[in-house]
């Protein structure tokens, strides 16, 4: 974590209910403060309200401002962690990334670009998405600091498509191109959730060949995946680690508001278990991509985001719980 002088160690904390009601205010991320410098900070929820990669049904554009919005309910303390992230570190708002709706490969620039500022200045980013194809960027710039690093994808999908109509960029692709571009550790990758039905009979069979360790749904199904977390913990060890998660690796019945859904995922408490799994590993980012607020007349997929995001936020280094 950065260490910047000790006039700027403000540590920022979620706005009570008893100051300001919690449908009031202007929607931040769990209604902390909006901070511009990332210097300032230890840990950064950053916006990228992007939808130029998708293939399906849009809207991811919208995420992350509705995911803020369901963000008002959030209160400082873990009650089943213990987590106490707002008593040791400095996290806020570090607002939008102003993407370019006109081109997609601008926009991938532009988030690297952004990325690359808040990497160089040691602040930890939590990611509210915008469709898939902004992990790419966001690994891109995380590479210029930790190397190659480890991941955790939850996801209904593999994302490792060769091209969408011939592009090489889109929400179907990025961990091909990550692979490729040597972005991540490929014996310190697993992918969960996993789902659906394929292009090809072999369409996580690229995966596998790369060192990926696949957990496909149905491994999952009517279990506790703390098990899993304990073979992940080991697979992944001590070096950085990224964590992605895209909503669309719920069930659509707790998760409607995607753009690609596929029925029989996991559920919202195995996914809790993933991500408090990851507590002690050396998570370097994360993000929750693929909230499509059009497709969630009620809101409960922000919500569910919203949630998953602090959870991420929990158990992130240096994030203390209170005995």
């Amino acid at each position: 974590m950065s260490t910047p002088p000790e006039a700027t160690k403000t540590i920022y904390r979620p706005l009570g209910g008893d100051e300001m009601p919690r449908f009031g205010g202007i929607a931040t991320m769990m209604r902390l403060p909006l901070v511009e410098d990332p210097a300032a900070l230890d840990i950064g929820f950053v916006g990228i309200p992007f939808d130029l990669g998708t293939s399906n049904r849009g809207g991811a554009r919208f995420g992350p401002r509705q995911i803020r919005s369901e963000s008002v309910l959030l209160r400082p303390y873990n009650m089943a962690t213990k987590a106490a992230p707002f008593d040791s570190l400095r996290v806020a708002d570090l607002g939008d990334v102003a993407i370019n709706p006109y081109s997609l490969s601008d926009s991938i620039l532009r988030i690297e670009q952004a990325f690359d500022r808040i990497v160089a200045a040691r602040c930890v980013p939590i990611a509210l998405g915008g469709d898939h194809t902004i992990t790419l960027p966001i690994l891109r710039a995380l590479h210029k600091r930790h190397g190659p690093v480890g991941l955790i994808h939850i996801d209904a999908h593999a994302d490792v498509n060769d091209t969408m109509f011939g592009e090489k960029i889109a929400h179907g692709t990025p961990f091909r191109r990550a692979a490729e571009e040597g972005l991540l550790d490929p014996r310190r990758v697993v992918q969960i959730g996993l789902r659906g039905t394929g292009y090809t009979a072999e369409d996580f069979d690229w995966c596998r060949s790369q060192g990926f360790r696949v957990v496909q749904v149905e491994e999952c199904w009517g279990r506790s995946l703390a098990p899993l977390m304990q073979e992940v913990r080991e697979l992944v060890g001590s070096g950085p680690v990224y964590f992605t998660l895209d909503i669309d690796g719920i069930d659509p019945a707790f998760a409607p508001g995607t753009g690609t859904p596929e029925i029989a995922g996991l559920t919202v408490p195995q996914v809790l278990e993933v991500i408090r799994g990851s507590w002690g590993l050396n998570l370097v980012g994360a993000d929750v991509v693929e909230v499509s607020p059009p497709y969630d007349a009620q809101g409960t997929t922000a919500l569910v985001a919203a949630n998953l995001a602090y959870e991420l936020l929990c158990v992130m280094p240096g994030v203390q719980r209170r005995t």
